[in-house]
């Protein structure tokens, strides 16, 4: 059999302040194969991002990376930064949040994609500009050997963005990690760049991790689907599982704070109470169960086990079976 394309275990994320130690990602097992898209969902602090900068060895210098991090079957965690250059942008690429502050104002959208494919392939800088404006055409960026040639500022911010995915995947890499693609962009536009990311999967067969906060999004993208709280996995599915029969009493408040066009009656949207915990001294027991509506005495000094409730559906909740007939409507 062959190696996954990325497979994690037992990673663990920390980062010290002068307030002590956070603990960032907590133990997180993920798998990621060939020609899939993964949609990674949880409210803010829950370690989404520092979990995939931890694949791309991108976090700052007092983040302490622990466990197995195994692209094809290598080994990233202890390797050092120069070592995972030649992966980075090359086999593993990421689009960050905000393109503005990921271009650089002083150089041409055209030669900061080019430069991408120079450090990686051995090719001229003028096949690299001729490149940068095919992959602007397929992002839907029109008159692209003309944009090519201008600066990040000459863009609109959805155009940014698809530069950002040009430059992610003129080289062609396996995996895609989309770090929240469609902040600050307004409905159309967020539209308009998820079906960008749906045609870039289609062309060039990567496999893509989608980090967001929109539910929606997940929705439509995502095969899989993983729920994080408080830095650690809650719940793991397909999305049709996730969706339709959640296991996971987090999982559950998160569908019930949204509106739902497919609901056959009107029904009141339920926030889920509370915040999250900090991560400098995170609860016992399950974390979640200071906000959980099923919590018991047991949830305050048990651990849970994150554990497959059905086949392909995993869960970190003792009452995970229980949850099997409640109404996602609430």
């Amino acid at each position: 059999m062959t190696a996954p394309l990325l497979e994690m275990e037992g990673v663990r994320v920390s980062f010290r302040t002068p307030d002590g130690t956070v603990q960032a990602v907590r133990g997180l097992d993920l798998r990621i194969d060939d020609n899939e898209v993964l949609g990674i969902v949880g409210e803010s602090g829950s370690g989404k991002s520092v979990s995939m900068l931890a694949v791309m060895g991108l976090l700052a210098k007092t983040a302490k990376v622990e466990g197995s991090i195994r692209y094809r079957g290598e080994e990233f965690v202890g390797r050092k930064d120069a070592e995972l250059r030649k992966y980075r942008g090359a086999k593993i690429s990421m689009i960050f949040q905000d393109p503005m502050t990921s271009l650089n104002p002083v150089l041409k959208v055209g030669d900061q994609i080019g430069e991408a494919m120079r450090v990686h392939q051995d090719v001229s800088k003028q096949q690299a500009l001729v490149r940068a404006a095919e992959l602007l055409d397929l992002v839907g960026i029109p008159n692209a050997r003309q944009r090519a040639d201008q600066y990040p500022h000459e863009f609109s911010g959805g155009m940014r963005q698809r530069a950002m995915i040009a430059m992610a995947i003129v080289n062609g890499p396996d995996l895609l990690i989309a770090d929240e693609p469609t902040t600050a962009l307004d409905v159309t536009i967020q539209a308009q760049v998820l079906e960008v990311l749906e045609r870039v999967r289609v062309e060039t067969g990567a496999s893509i991790v989608l980090i967001t906060h929109d539910l929606g999004v997940v929705a439509r993208m995502a095969n899989r689907v993983l729920v994080m709280y408080a830095g650690e996995p809650a719940e793991e599915g397909t999305s049709a599982e996730v969706f339709e029969t959640p296991r996971h009493p987090y999982t559950l408040g998160l569908l019930r704070s949204l509106p739902r066009l497919d609901a056959r009656e009107a029904h009141r949207l339920t926030p889920i109470p509370g915040a999250p915990p900090s991560l400098l001294h995170p609860p016992s027991g399950c974390p979640f169960h200071p906000r959980c509506f099923m919590a018991e005495a047991r949830c305050s000094t048990d651990s849970t086990v994150y554990r497959a409730v059905e086949d392909s559906h995993r869960s970190a909740c003792h009452f995970a079976e229980d949850l099997r007939d409640v109404a996602v409507a609430g």
